[in-house]
């Protein structure tokens, strides 16, 4: 475990090898991914399947890359009642908060002569991508889908690789019940390139979202432009500031949370009060071997993880919006008196009682969140991430001429004529 102290002369070279986890995508990634796009556009279907076959060890034909709804309803069969009930919460509580995100369009007749105005549509058809590798995520697929469906998106396409052909039900019963409306099991930069280019199987979308490894991200970002994107997700990370306060077995318990996710994930804890964090050191120690995924979490730790110690907790939130964490938890007496001090999160987390978790699933804000200090300008996903905006001008005969001057002015500062033409023409 790392301790550190911010006032430590040494701690920003300490504390910079975390910083720069995941960074670089490497060039060889980057040249394997643009062969596996470029022959996915060129051949369609049957790329897509050799890659399935070669990477995920599942042979298939064109036929049978979509999941059928026999699959889905045997899913439910499978699935215990208890689990598919606490899956419905969640999609219940995840559309009520999206549902107070949705935006109208509008108008403004302010102006007499003008008629100004936004409007607000839907993606026609979106992609998701559901990881399938280390472990199954259901709360992934009611992530990225109910704010699709809340937004009006007329088609939700999913995608999710298998090692065997066979999908966790319960990734099937999230997907039925968040309003996806297929599903492929296919997975990685193939899928990435299927969803962005279309093939004669899988439909051509107008955006991707959803997390992936760093063959997806990479993908994901190449293909920028011919599709939108959410973002690029990096490693999972919280960061957890603490004034001594609380069980020292809860942070822990946190900490690990994010731990176990991947080798890469960054587990942080910054307090003000040193007994206190050397008490969270040795419950991490002692949980870790409780965990089914022990050794994931263990090499996260050891690498990425960190006690830091801070004079107080103005040098605590300092520190917090210097590097935007992920998911923020302020484990204090008063989270709500130092809540006006955060800048930069991607999530925050408010008192003893709040574990991250409750966000992950239920809670109702989106777990979808920016990662690597990128909370800085990025947002959560959110309906806002499946609606596209078009602005409305309306010009009458008075308000061109009312305004007309100005715009041939400025066009004149810029030397294009023909912009200037075209209102002096209508004013005679």
């Amino acid at each position: 475990m790392k301790f550190l102290h911010i006032q430590d002369t040494d701690f920003e070279s300490q504390f910079a090898a975390i910083l720069a986890r995941g960074e670089e995508t490497g060039k060889a990634v980057e040249a394997v991914v643009l062969g596996i796009i470029a022959d996915v556009r060129a051949r369609g279907d049957a790329a897509l399947l050799e890659y399935t076959l070669r990477f995920d060890q599942l042979e298939l034909d064109a036929s049978r890359l979509q999941v059928t709804g026999d699959e889905i309803d045997h899913a439910f069969t499978m699935a215990d009642e208890e689990s598919v009930a606490a899956l419905r919460l969640a999609v219940e509580r995840v559309a009520r908060f999206h549902a107070k995100q949705k935006r109208e369009s509008w108008f403004s007749t302010e102006e007499p002569d003008l008629m100004l105005g936004q409007m607000v549509r839907p993606l026609e058809r979106v992609g998701i991508y559901v990881p399938g590798g280390k472990a199954s995520y259901p709360s992934t697929v009611i992530m990225n889908a109910v704010p699709a469906r809340e937004a009006g998106v007329g088609e939700i396409i999913m995608v999710v690789p298998t090692l065997d052909g066979g999908i966790n039900p319960y990734v099937l019963v999230a997907a039925r019940l968040s309003g996806v409306s297929r599903i492929f099991r296919i997975g990685g930069a193939q899928a990435v390139a299927a969803l962005a280019y279309g093939t004669a199987t899988v439909p051509k979308v107008d955006k991707i979202t959803g997390p992936g490894n760093i063959y997806v991200a990479t993908a994901k970002k190449l293909v920028f432009g011919q599709v939108g994107i959410d973002m690029i997700a990096g490693p999972s990370e919280i960061l957890v500031i603490n004034d001594g306060s609380g069980n020292p077995a809860h942070i822990a318990a946190d900490l690990l949370s994010q731990a176990e996710h991947d080798e890469l994930a960054s587990a942080i804890l910054i307090t003000t009060d040193l007994d206190f964090g050397e008490r969270v050191g040795l419950e991490v120690e002692r949980q870790l071997g409780q965990l089914s995924r022990e050794s994931i979490a263990r090499k996260s730790w050891e690498k990425y993880g960190a006690v830091i110690i801070a004079r107080d907790l103005d040098e605590a939130t300092d520190f917090s919006n210097r590097i935007a964490p992920e998911h923020l938890e302020l484990a204090v007496v008063n989270p709500f008196e130092i809540l006006p001090k955060i800048k930069n999160a991607g999530a925050v987390f408010l008192g003893h009682f709040t574990p991250e978790a409750a966000g992950d699933y239920l809670a109702g804000p989106n777990h979808t969140l920016p990662t690597g200090g990128t909370a800085r300008f990025f947002s959560p996903l959110s309906v806002d991430d499946f609606v596209k905006k078009s602005s409305l001008i309306y010009f009458s005969e008075d308000g061109l001429k009312r305004l007309g001057r100005d715009i041939i002015r400025i066009s004149e500062l810029e030397g294009l004529d023909a912009h200037g033409r075209s209102v002096q023409l209508r004013l005679g």
